[in-house]
C-alpha cells in the first residue's frame, strides 16, 4: 500500500516528483498558488514540457492517484509526507531567495497544528546548507510541535536532467536522504525502498551540500571545456577531438565535455552563484567557482565574435537563430545562452528571426517588445538569412542538409552546439572550438 503524499509547487521538480510518486502507487496531491497550474494538472496537462510526463500524468489522474489543489492546509493535513518543491531564485547578490521555502514551511506548520499523527516534511528544493534546519524551526513555531515528536524534517535533493527527468527519477543513479532524526529518515527511505541504486543516509546540511557540489562540479566541467575550446580555436585544433581523447580517461569521463555557447537552465547559474555567496559569507573566497561563472557569462558572446569575423558588419544583416531553449527536449529558456546572443545581435543592429520546436511561447514572453521575428519552422527562419546560429541540439536541426540551407542569402552556419556532422556542400561552417570548413 502506498503513502499519502502532498507536493508543494508544481513547477519542474514538483510536477515530475508528484507524477512519478503516483506512478509508483502512492496517492499524491499537487499544491500550487496558481489556479491555472492546478487546472492544467487536473486536466492532465503538465505546466512544463518534459518527454513522457504528460502521458504519466494523465494515466495517474485516471487511476485517481494524482490530483491538484490550491488548498495547502487540507492537502498537508490529509497526507503522511509533504515535499517542498518550490522555487529558490537567485538574488542579484547571488544569495538564494528562500521566501517560498519559508512560506511553504509556515503553511505546513499551521496545517499540522491539530494533526495527531507524525508528519514528515521533505525539502526537495535546492537550498543552501542550514536551510532545512531553519524549516524545522518555522514548523515548530507554527505547529506548536517539537521536531522528532509531532513532525520530522528531511532533505532529499533532486538530480533530474531536463529532457530526461522522468527517466532520471524512475532510474536514479543514487538517492540522498538527509534527516534530522532517525524516524523521518526511515519513513523517507521506505518511500524509495524499491529502487536498487546506492542510497546515502546523511544529515541535513550534508544532503544540501551534496546537491550544490554536484551542480558546481558539472558547471565547472562545462566551463573548463569551453575554456579549452577558446584556446583550441586560436591554435587550429578541434576541441571535440581533444574532448574525445581526454574523455577516455576514467578519472575524467566524456560527459559534460561538449564545448559550445555555455550552460543555461534553472540550476547551474543559480546554484553556483549561491554557493559562491555561501562560501564568502563563511569567510572563504571560492576562486575556482567564480572563474566557472565568469567563463560561462562570456561564452555566448564568442558566437558574436565568430559572426563578426565572417560578416564584418552585423548592422542590417538578417540572422537566423535555431534553438532557444537552453537544451533540447525542454521548453525551458531560463538563463539560456540564446537570450544573451539575441540581445547582443539586436544591439548591433541585426535583424533576428528565431525558431525552436518547443520554446516559442516562452520566447514570445521573454522578447515581448523587442524587434525579433519568431518563425514557425526552420525553413522560415533560414529563408533569406545572411547567417544561421544553431544554439540548441534538437535532433530536428541535425537532419538539416544542403537543400535546407540553400534558401539562405549567404549560407554561413555557426554552431553554438555541435549538431551537424560532416561537410555540407556549399555551406561555410564555423563552430566554437571546431575546425572550420567551407
Amino acid at each position: 500500500m502506498g503513502m499519502r503524499i502532498s507536493v508543494i509547487g508544481s513547477g519542474y521538480v514538483g510536477a515530475v516528483t508528484a507524477s512519478c510518486f503516483a506512478e509508483l502507487g502512492n496517492t499524491v496531491t499537487c499544491i500550487d498558488v496558481l489556479k491555472e497550474k492546478v487546472d492544467s494538472i487536473n486536466r492532465g496537462r503538465p505546466p512544463i514540457y518534459e518527454p513522457g510526463l504528460g502521458e504519466m500524468m494523465a494515466r495517474n489522474l485516471k487511476a485517481k492517484r494524482l490530483s491538484a489543489t490550491l488548498d495547502l492546509a487540507a492537502a498537508a493535513k490529509n497526507s503522511d509526507i509533504t515535499f517542498i518543491c518550490v522555487g529558490t531564485p537567485s538574488q542579484e547578490s547571488g544569495e538564494t531567495d528562500l521566501s517560498y521555502v519559508r512560506g511553504a514551511a509556515a503553511g505546513i506548520g499551521k496545517a499540522i497544528r491539530r494533526k495527531k499523527t507524525f508528519h514528515t516534511i521533505v525539502v526537495k528544493s535546492t537550498v543552501p546548507p542550514g536551510t532545512s534546519e531553519e524549516v524545522a524551526k518555522i514548523l515548530a513555531r507554527e505547529s506548536g510541535k517539537k521536531p522528532g515528536k509531532g513532525f520530522g524534517v528531511c532533505m532529499n535533493p533532486e538530480f533530474l536532467r531536463e529532457g530526461c527527468a522522468v527517466e532520471d527519477f524512475m532510474k536514479p543513479d543514487r538517492i540522498v536522504v538527509g534527516s534530522m532524526g532517525a524516524k523521518e529518515g526511515k519513513i523517507l527511505a521506505s518511500l524509495y525502498s524499491r529502487f536498487k541504486c546506492p542510497k546515502l543516509m546523511v544529515d541535513l546540511r550534508t544532503a544540501e551540500m551534496i546537491k550544490y557540489a554536484s551542480n558546481a562540479f558539472l558547471a565547472t566541467k562545462v566551463s573548463f571545456i569551453n575554456e579549452m575550446a577558446n584556446i583550441c580555436q586560436r591554435l587550429g585544433i578541434d576541441v571535440y577531438t581533444v574532448a574525445e581523447g581526454i574523455g577516455y580517461d576514467q578519472r575524467i569521463g566524456r560527459r559534460f565535455l561538449n564545448a559550445g555557447a555555455g550552460w543555461g537552465g534553472s540550476c547551474f547559474g543559480k546554484d553556483v552563484k549561491s554557493l559562491v555567496h555561501v562560501a564568502k559569507s563563511a569567510g572563504y573566497k571560492p576562486a575556482l567557482l567564480e572563474s566557472t561563472v565568469s567563463v560561462n557569462e562570456s561564452q555566448p558572446l564568442r558566437l558574436i565574435e565568430i559572426l563578426h569575423d565572417e560578416l564584418k558588419v552585423l548592422n542590417g544583416r538578417r540572422i537566423a537563430v535555431l534553438g532557444l531553449a537552453f537544451k533540447s527536449d525542454t521548453d525551458d529558456m531560463r538563463d539560456a545562452p540564446s537570450i544573451k546572443v539575441i540581445h547582443a545581435l539586436l544591439r548591433l543592429g541585426a535583424h533576428v528571426t528565431a525558431y525552436d520546436p518547443q520554446a516559442m511561447e516562452n520566447a514570445r514572453r521573454i522578447f515581448h517588445g523587442h524587434s525579433i521575428s519568431l518563425a514557425k519552422s526552420s525553413h522560415e527562419a533560414l529563408k533569406g538569412a545572411d547567417a544561421c546560429l544553431i544554439l540548441t541540439e534538437w535532433q530536428e536541426f541535425a537532419k538539416l542538409g544542403a537543400k535546407d540551407f540553400r534558401v539562405m542569402r549567404n549560407p554561413l552556419v555557426v554552431e553554438g552546439r555541435k549538431i551537424l556532422e560532416g561537410k555540407i556542400p556549399g555551406i561555410t561552417y564555423r563552430g566554437i572550438g571546431r575546425l572550420p570548413y567551407g
